[in-house]
This record gives structure tokens, C-alpha cells and sequence, in this order.
């Protein structure tokens, strides 16, 4: 017996616990930063380092999500992956605590912590998005997309809100208490949150939520997902669009300073700009692609190459921008930067989720942990090489303007090579190395269409 499509309420508790996994680690990668290098004075270099062990990490993604293809449920692994996240914040915030009286200390437990935070992601995420796209129908594709991704934002906005206002006055026994409460508080959420969604344990055929297992190797499932030409091709599009979106996230802020004199306070007000535009192209793609016959894998296809077509101008635009001086509308601009990389974001995302099922069965959570490790390897690796490129473009041309623009330009470069990637995706073909039929459930006609994503 086939499992219903996910109404909206089913939806919206999914996009509870991604709000639950936001409010971990906004705790994790942002407080526990900040306390580092302010409170304890620690170099900033610390922090940096152990958030990079979370992204490298992400490597581990395709195995997770192969253990819950074997055992044809979802939710042991989400829950699973949350406990273990839990503990890496906790362990990361006794760690943050114990440096203040044994830094050497307090760093290796450090480490183990952001090692069990980059497991309890990879597994929780993993798991929890090919949940999402097996269960819900093409039209809500987009929107569904764009409530989890809205819902985990607003984990992060709140859960930093909060957190910060209950740190203050900051001492090491009210971090570990305020952490505490944090992880308590998502567990439960997410455990009341999944109740029920996915369906009770059953044999195949006979339960509503159990899907059919796995019974190859890891290796070999990952060498099948590999061989299949729509998934190939789909990783190295989220690899080298990721790469261009990561890279401009650390550099918009110095480079108003820089070029256009902003001060602090301004360049903050300016990203707060390029959210905004973030939330509104996320809304516009969910609201145009969530309407009539919109739920078209095609049509999310082809608003990822307008994401990434505008994202590309949008950094020419900004890699111009240093040239002509004050008189360039730096908001607007970094507005139009913001809609055009929400409407690459959540485009990519809802058309991954139709192509997740297309291929060999049984393989949905290698091939939705190939593009997540992709995707958080770019992501990161994106962050840093945008930094080190500035440094060695200043030091060539020791002009902050030409350095920002090359970097720019490079970017949007990287995002045109994105577009013409995303185009060769094509899963109106079932894939030829894909010998059984593309999905178990009821559904498989409706991904039998040209689709691609992030």
C-alpha cells in the first residue's frame, strides 16, 4: 500500500524539525563562535577550524543516507542524527566553557563535539529532505521547499534571539544551562513533529510508510548512483553553483566597507537587504511554481537557470559597481543579488526533490547524500577560497576595487557554468543504467519529467 502525499500540515511538521536542526546549530556555528573570540579572546582562526570539521564532514552523507535506504525508514535515522547533534552542542558548549580554565582541553573536547554535530547533520538532513521529496506531490514541490528552508531560517533567527538575550550576563555555567535547554527543546519538537508522518514499520507492501529496502553494498550503490547520468551530472552542478553562492557570502560585507565606505552598522543593514531579497525570490518561485500546472519539474528547471542567469548578473553588476563609485545603487543591487540567489536556492531545491526518485530504486538516500555532501564541500570550501582570492588579488593589483571586481566577475562566471549545467539535467529520460522502474509508489509517472536542482 502506496503512503498519501504530505498535506500541508504534514509539511509544515517536517519544516519543524529542520527548525529544530536551524536552532542547534546557529548555537554551535554563531554563539560558541562569538564567546570563542570575544569572551575568551581566542583566535578567530579556532572557531573557523572547528566549523570547518562539521563541513568536511559532510563527506559521510551518501552512507548515511544509505543506512536508511537499507532499512526502508527515514525517521529512525532523522531521530537518530538529532540526538546525536544534540550531543555534539552539548559537548561543544562544555568544551567552549572549559576553555575558559583549560584551553588545550576544552579545544580537543571542542573537536569531538563539531565531529558529532557534522555526523547528527549529515544524518538528520539527509534523511529528513528524502523523506520530504518522496512524500510530497509535484505542485507543492516549491512551496513545501520553501517553508522547510523559511522554517529553518526563523530556527536560526529565534533560537539566536533568544539564546542571546538569556546569555546576558555571560558566564560558562548559563551557556551550557542555555545550550541545554536549546537541545531539549528541539529533540522534543522534533519527536512530536515526526509522530506518526512517515507511517508504522511494516513489511513491504504492507505498512503506509515503509518503502522497499536496499540490499546492495554501499560501494556498490554509490558506484550505481555514480553511473547514472542525470545524478553525475546533477552533483557537479551543486558542487560548482554552490561554489559561486558560498563565495560571495564573506566578502559583500568587507567589500561596502572597502569600496564604498559603509560603516559597520551600514554593511550589516546592507546584508539584511540581500536576506530580504533572498526571502522574496524563495516566495516568488514557490507562489509561481505552486499554482495551476507550476508544480512542472520543467518549469523548476527553468527557473534554476534563471536563478542562476540573474545571480550571474547581479555579481557583474557588483563587480561594476566598485568602478563607478558612490553613485551605483549598492542596495538595489545587492537586492537584486538576494532575489535572484532565492530563486536559484529553492528552484534547484524543489526540482532535486522530484529528481531524487529518478534512477535506480531503493538508492534515495545515497543519491540525496551525494548532493549534500556536494553541496556542503562547496558551500564551505566556496567561503574560504572567496576570502583567500581578495588577499592574493590585493596583493597583485594593491587596488581594493579591482580585487572585489575580479572576484565578482569570477563568481558570476561560476554561476553561468552553473546554468549551463543545470541545463544538461534532463530526467524526462529515465536513466539508462536505472533497470527497474523509476519509483515504488504511486507517484512515478509524475517524475517521469525534465527536471534538474540544487
Amino acid at each position: 500500500m502506496s503512503a498519501r502525499p504530505l498535506g500541508w500540515l504534514g509539511i509544515f511538521r517536517l519544516g519543524l524539525v529542520q527548525t529544530s536542526l536551524g536552532a542547534i546549530v546557529v548555537l554551535t556555528t554563531s554563539t560558541l563562535n562569538r564567546i570563542m573570540v570575544v569572551e575568551l579572546a581566542l583566535p578567530a582562526m579556532l572557531p573557523g577550524a572547528l566549523v570547518a570539521i562539521h563541513y568536511a564532514l559532510q563527506f559521510l552523507r551518501p552512507r548515511l543516507g544509505h543506512g536508511s535506504d537499507v532499512g526502508g525508514r527515514r525517521t529512525p535515522w532523522i531521530v537518530g542524527g538529532m540526538m546525536v547533534l544534540a550531543a555534539g552542542g552539548m559537548v561543544a558548549s562544555l568544551a567552549t566553557a572549559w576553555m575558559a580554565t583549560d584551553v588545550a582541553s576544552g579545544i580537543a573536547l571542542a573537536v569531538a563535539g563539531f565531529v558529532l554535530i557534522g555526523v547528527g547533520v549529515g544524518a538528520a538532513g539527509t534523511s529528513l529532505l528524502v523523506l520530504l521529496a518522496k512524500r510530497v506531490d509535484d505542485r507543492r514541490r516549491a512551496p513545501a521547499a520553501t517553508i522547510v528552508w523559511i522554517m529553518m531560517i526563523a530556527g536560526f533567527a529565534v533560537t539566536a534571539g533568544v539564546a542571546g538575550h538569556l546569555l546576558d550576563p555571560y558566564t560558562p555555567a548559563r551557556l551550557v544551562a542555555v545550550t541545554g535547554a536549546v537541545c531539549a527543546i528541539a529533540m522534543s519538537v522534533t519527536v512530536a513533529a515526526l509522530w506518526g508522518v512517515e507511517g508504522h514499520a511494516a513489511p513491504v507492501g504492507e505498512g503506509e510508510g515503509r518503502e522497499p529496502k536496499s540490499n546492495v553494498p554501499f560501494r556498490e550503490a554509490l558506484a550505481q548512483v555514480w553511473d547514472e547520468t542525470q545524478s553525475r551530472r546533477f552533483t557537479v552542478f551543486i558542487f560548482v553553483s554552490m561554489l559561486a553562492y558560498g563565495a560571495q557570502d564573506l566578502i559583500l560585507e568587507p567589500f561596502a566597507g572597502a569600496v564604498f565606505a559603509l560603516t559597520p552598522g551600514q554593511s550589516t543593514k546592507l546584508s539584511g537587504v540581500q536576506h530580504g531579497g533572498v526571502l522574496a525570490g524563495m516566495l516568488l518561485v514557490a507562489v509561481v511554481c505552486g499554482v495551476g500546472r507550476g508544480g512542472r519539474p520543467g518549469l523548476l528547471r527553468l527557473w534554476t537557470l534563471i536563478g542562476c542567469g540573474t545571480s550571474a548578473i547581479a555579481l557583474f553588476g557588483l563587480a561594476a559597481a566598485g568602478f563607478v563609485g558612490p553613485s551605483w545603487p549598492l542596495n538595489a543591487s545587492v537586492f537584486f543579488l538576494g532575489v535572484a540567489n532565492g530563486t536559484y536556492a529553492i528552484a534547484a531545491i524543489g526540482s532535486m526533490m522530484a529528481l531524487v526518485v529518478a534512477g535506480h530504486p531503493s538508492r534515495e538516500g545515497v543519491r540525496m547524500g551525494l548532493w549534500g555532501a556536494a553541496q556542503a564541500l562547496a558551500f564551505g570550501s566556496g567561503g574560504f577560497l572567496g576570502t583567500v582570492a581578495i588577499d592574493l588579488a590585493r596583493g597583485l593589483t594593491s587596488s581594493p576595487v579591482l580585487a572585489y571586481s575580479a572576484v565578482f566577475a569570477s563568481e558570476g562566471v561560476l554561476f553561468l557554468v552553473a546554468a549551463w549545467l543545470a541545463a544538461r539535467v534532463d530526467v524526462s529520460r529515465r536513466d539508462e543504467t536505472a533497470s527497474q522502474p523509476v519509483a515504488e509508489d504511486a507517484r512515478a509517472p509524475a517524475f517521469a519529467l525534465e527536471t534538474r536542482g540544487a
